[in-house]
């Protein structure tokens, strides 16, 4: 029993390990959530300086993890030290976890619409090892394939998009363009993740209501605004608002009642009490996941870069800001939009994160993947990563399926905050805004991104 205990105890302060280096990545990520400054802007969003971006560290974090299985010697340390665990092991265990709460689909259930897709795309040349292989399909549940590069550039683009748009239920068409890859390629990852959740308490569609949307230049644009008069989790700081809005979540299976207790005989003793002591000891892994948007909304209609360099100066900035009170609401308006971004993670990885080798033709060492098919060990170029391409696809609109009477008890909940909380907030995200998509119980950050036009779909 103390050996399960102290088991336990060495899980959990792995998680926690881990789950800090997500949000150190995470980090990472909004650091290119700042809008160009006269075109000094040297990120892997470079160009894409004036435009929409979004990420999803979780669906990130779980490729890379996935690609260390298959490295070796300083490869493999450079990836366990900026994913941050001790061993393959740690991040295939942390990785499963991300996948199964954070990037699982539970809209079957009356939770968000997750699809996840994760592969590594080795040429032809190459004969994947078997363990790896493995690895693959009981940890990641991702795709590792040859495919010919070498020869067939264009054909390759086509069967990882067509393998990509499968494996998301047809939600996701396509990651990469026939520009991402060429005859001297011999290595891509992907990950792709689509997400569509319906809000705890939807928004009426009778309300919206077209309005002007600021943009970073001073123009504007005519967008459709979301608007509502219940109570917000809205939290007010000093240069910025941040909102919270749940997403439904799964609902709680069947509860199965336990087996009567024995009948207790003369002399004998019951198993009550420990039928009782199980069932109190579960374990939050068994919590369902929870799901909610937070946005980050400046208080000035250029302060976008100022909430950036707040929200990257600590790890623990996101998570500590978030409203935990209800406050009545004045004027609650914010945009629809709909973001389908697909960019190379490569220059954050290799620049932020210190994972360097792996992307170098004379030093990385992927071995643990793969072996030449001649079998030579003479010297040449090495199974490398050529990039890290990664798509995410995101829905924001009014759509919801709350029933009445929760939706009345919804209100009713709201009501008794407006008694204590007389003040009433504005939150009008009429001008850019950054905006965090996490899963509560594992503080997974499922998105992290920026709205600049909510017109704009992508790139």
């Amino acid at each position: 029993m103390a050996g399960k205990k102290r088991r336990r105890r060495t899980e959990k302060t792995a998680r926690r390990t881990t789950r800090a280096c997500l949000t150190a990545l995470s980090l990472s990520l909004t650091k290119h959530l700042a809008p160009a400054n006269g075109g000094d802007v040297v990120t892997a969003a470079a160009a894409c300086g004036d435009a929409n971006l979004a990420f999803s560290p979780a669906a990130i974090y779980a490729a890379m993890a996935f690609l260390a299985a298959g490295a070796h010697g300083d490869t493999l340390q450079e990836i366990l030290d900026a994913l941050g665990g001790e061993s393959r092991d740690d991040l295939a265990a942390f990785a499963s976890a991300v996948a199964e709460r954070a990037l699982a689909d539970t809209s079957r259930s009356g939770g968000p619409a997750v699809a996840f897709a994760c592969g590594a795309w080795h040429d032809a040349a190459w004969t994947l090892c078997p363990e790896f292989r493995d690895a693959a399909t009981a940890a990641y549940k991702a795709d590792a394939r040859a495919i010919d590069f070498s020869h067939e550039p264009e054909r390759a683009v086509n069967e990882i998009n067509g393998c990509v748009e499968s494996a998301t239920n047809k939600r996701i068409d396509s990651i990469l363009d026939p520009s991402s890859v060429n005859t001297s390629t011999n290595l891509v990852v992907t990950s792709a993740i689509y997400f569509k959740g319906k809000w705890d308490a939807p928004f009426r569609r009778s309300h919206t209501m077209v309005d002007k949307f600021y943009r970073l230049d001073g123009s504007t644009t005519d967008v459709p605004f979301m608007r509502s008069s219940r109570s917000q989790l809205i939290g007010v700081r000093k240069g910025y608002k941040v909102l919270k809005l749940p997403y439904r979540s799964p609902a709680p299976p069947p509860l199965l009642l336990p087996p009567p207790p024995p009948r207790r005989r003369k002399g004998g003793s019951s198993q009550q009490g420990e039928a009782g002591d199980e069932i109190s000891n579960a374990s939050d892994d068994d919590e369902l996941p929870k799901y909610s948007m937070c946005i980050f909304l400046p208080d000035e209609r250029d302060g976008l870069a100022a909430v950036v360099e707040q929200m990257a100066s600590g790890p623990g900035f996101w998570h500590y800001r978030l409203p935990t009170m209800r406050v009545p609401v004045g004027d609650f308006r914010l945009p629809k939009f709909k973001l389908s971004i697909s960019s190379s993670m490569k220059h954050v990885l290799r620049d932020d994160m210190g994972i360097n080798s792996v992307f170098s033709d004379v030093d990385a060492d992927l071995s643990d993947m793969a072996k030449r098919n001649d079998g030579g060990d003479e010297p040449g170029t090495p199974l490398h990563v050529g990039d890290v391409r990664h798509k995410a696809v995101l829905e924001v609109n009014e759509e919801g399926t709350m029933a009445m009477a929760a939706t009345g008890s919804y209100l009713l909940c709201g009501a008794n905050v407006v008694m204590d909380q007389p003040e009433t907030v504005d939150f009008v995200a009429d001008h850019p805004f950054l905006f965090f998509v996490i899963e509560e119980m594992s503080r997974a950050i499922v998105f992290v991104g920026r709205v600049l036009d909510p017109l704009i779909s992508g790139l």
